[in-house]
């Protein structure tokens, strides 16, 4: 019995893993974000659908299944990795996306993009503000650069990424005086299943595109720098300008 306490003592003593979460971490950027994380030494809790087709994570990766337009589930999940972790990095990275013409978006598309793509950063960052001032944390938003730029035949999309980079601004100005560093990441065209609901995609021509792993190596960039400087946005283009457009299917008469 007196053994049982004392290493019950212990474990309440020791103190908690330095702990990251990120969000849509199945695949793509999410994934890549991911494996830097763990390679910088953080326990990495990833939240996401589905983890069923993604390849052997590093061992301090834990996959969570959890959809981010649940909110109930949301804060279930938040509320155990607080248990076992001191969350100093919390990456908003799941993403929905819908094109065309927004008169033929219905209610459900769109419902879909505010809650992924707005809604729940806003969530996950009030859930876990108080333990990131305590840690003088990272909250890292992916938006992407439709954020500041006009988007016909995706007008709902990026007006959820524009709505995201003004919480971070704000949220920046907030909590800056408690050690808080908020930093906007804009990719552009990028190689991930984003577009699957799209007539397009990225470029096949590699200088037209980014990597998940270029978008995960702007995340080690902005959480590296010294103590004191923060770089709140970094927008990522690839050199050229250029998308592919999907060949559609014609159904024959039969």
């Amino acid at each position: 019995m007196e053994q049982w306490r004392e290493q019950a003592v212990e474990k309440a003593a020791a103190p908690k893993k330095s702990g990251a979460l990120v969000t849509g971490a199945s695949s793509g950027i999410g994934e890549a974000i991911s494996r830097m994380l763990c390679e910088q030494g953080y326990q990495v809790y990833g939240i996401g659908r589905d983890f069923s087709r993604q390849k052997p994570m590093p061992a301090e990766f834990r996959p969570i299944c959890c959809d981010v337009t649940d909110a109930d589930a949301l804060c279930r999940a938040v509320g155990q990795i607080r248990k076992e972790a001191a969350i100093e990095v919390l990456v908003n990275n799941a993403g929905c996306g819908y094109y065309g013409l927004h008169e033929e978006l219905n209610a459900a598309k769109i419902k879909a993009m505010v809650r992924t793509n707005l809604e729940a950063p806003l969530v996950l960052s009030s859930l876990l503000l108080r333990d990131l001032k305590r840690t003088e944390g990272y909250i890292i938003n992916i938006c992407s650069v439709t954020a500041r730029a006009f988007n016909p035949h995706g007008c709902a999309y990026g007006a959820t990424k524009a709505g995201l980079l003004s919480f971070s601004q704000s949220l920046f100005e907030e909590a800056r005086k408690y050690g808080v560093k908020v930093v906007s990441i804009l990719p552009d065209m990028t190689a991930t299943e984003l577009y699957r609901n799209a007539d397009f995609a990225a470029d096949g021509e590699p200088r037209a595109r980014l990597e998940p792993m270029e978008v995960a190596e702007a995340v080690r960039f902005a959480i590296s720098r010294r103590d004191g400087m923060v770089c709140t946005e970094l927008a990522l283009k690839p050199q050229l300008h250029r998308i592919a457009r999907k060949k559609i299917k014609k159904c024959k008469n039969m």
